[in-house]
């Protein structure tokens, strides 16, 4: 077996340096999401821990073991990942049968999506497998392309592992994150060029599956009803959406500013998690949307000016599918503050108070500053194992 090697052999001038504005970018997403969070978290952390700080705290923690993930993923070379996928893929598969074993599997709300972790507290494995999934994907169509007969490419492993990714996560009782985790497989499938009509007959069997799935849950079914009667309800299904929608309308164009000012979001039900946009605009009002939708531009701009020009084509689709998980997770998240699409517990990347996402999260950005730094034919060489792959 061939040593790991977590740097290449270079000089130092002739290192590229990584993208010092997607560190920017990520650096302040993460600053004024910590800000959102405590405004929005310290009157819930003070009636339900007696201290207002809680989910600061735990944030903070989560943080810190994501920039280590971090720092990490910015330090292995593309060699170095491809080695340890095989590890990653059964560890956070692993992850996920644990949520079934009792002691170690926390349950909450009838669902199994958490596992305990020693001295800190749970771990979501549903973020691993989103991690995980892109990063296979990414090394198995590059593996494809490098076959001259494309009668010879084969598609149907990816398939296969992409429908036990999914399934793993569907057994936890997490719909949302099962489908979207497929979706973004889906993606990957078309940016690197494979065979989709192998789709067309899957679906026939996937969309009455997810239907079916969504009737046999009386809560999904709920949200159903409940996105579908926005004015029914209002003290059941749709209290949480209502609320956080008279917490956006309430912050006007300039906002009522981060304080003591803020009176609609201590009526959200859970507002530090999934509808902290809401806390986000009631305080910024319509500027601090466009100021976020501006941040979130910038940073979707220099990532995908990374996977557009880096040498390697795994960390290329890589890349791509990271940057798709973020933001499609970003949109999904604003549209259902706003009122667009049914509840879905999917959370805001930077700004959700959630440890499993912000260190998942970072890990992600941890690679794709690692892949920014690929530029050339000799990058390409030493990231393929001293292979040029054309």
């Amino acid at each position: 077996m061939g040593k790991f090697r977590f740097f290449t052999d270079k000089p130092l001038e002739k290192y590229r340096k990584s993208d010092s504005s997607i560190a920017l970018l990520m650096i302040l997403m993460w600053g004024l999401g910590m800000v959102t969070l405590y405004f929005c978290s310290s009157d819930s952390g003070f009636l339900k821990f007696n201290d207002s700080l809680h989910f600061m705290k735990r944030q903070l923690i989560s943080s810190a073991l994501g920039f280590v993930l971090f720092c990490v993923f910015l330090s292995l070379n593309m060699e170095t990942v491809r080695k340890i996928l095989p590890i990653l893929v059964f560890g956070s598969l692993f992850l996920c049968l644990l949520t079934l074993v009792p002691g170690i599997g926390v349950e909450r709300n009838g669902a199994r999506r958490w596992i305990r972790i020693p001295f800190l507290s749970t771990f979501q494995p549903s973020e691993a497998i989103k991690f995980v999934s892109i990063l296979f994907l990414a090394n198995y169509f590059d593996k494809q392309s490098r076959i001259q007969k494309k009668e010879d490419r084969n598609v149907f492993p990816a398939v296969a592992l992409l429908i036990i990714f999914s399934g793993s996560i569907l057994m936890q009782q997490d719909f949302s994150t099962s489908v979207f985790v497929f979706m973004i497989g889906i993606v990957l499938f078309v940016v690197s060029g494979q065979k989709i009509i192998w789709l067309f007959p899957l679906m026939t069997i996937i969309g009455p599956l997810c239907a079916l799935m969504v009737f046999l849950e009386p809560y999904r079914l709920s949200r159903i009803i409940g996105f579908f009667s926005p004015e029914e309800y209002q003290e059941t299904i749709n209290y949480q959406s209502i609320a956080a929608r008279k917490a956006i309308s309430s912050g006007g164009f300039w906002g009522q500013g981060f304080g003591s000012g803020l009176t609609k979001i201590s009526n959200i039900p859970e507002i530090q998690s999934d509808y902290i946009f809401a806390g986000w605009v009631e305080a910024l009002g319509l500027f601090g949307v466009l100021a976020y939708f501006a941040l979130l531009g910038l940073f979707s701009w220099r990532v995908l000016h990374c996977a557009l020009t880096t040498a390697d084509r795994f960390a290329s689709i890589a890349v791509f599918g990271f940057l798709a998980a973020i933001i499609g997770q970003s949109l999904m998240n604003v549209a259902v503050v706003a009122g667009v699409l049914p509840t879905t517990g999917v959370p805001l990347p930077f700004f959700s108070s959630g440890g499993s996402s912000i260190i998942i999260t970072f890990a992600m950005c941890g690679f794709i500053l690692s892949a920014s730094r690929i530029d050339n034919i000799e990058d390409r060489k030493l990231s393929l194992g001293g292979v040029i792959y054309e």
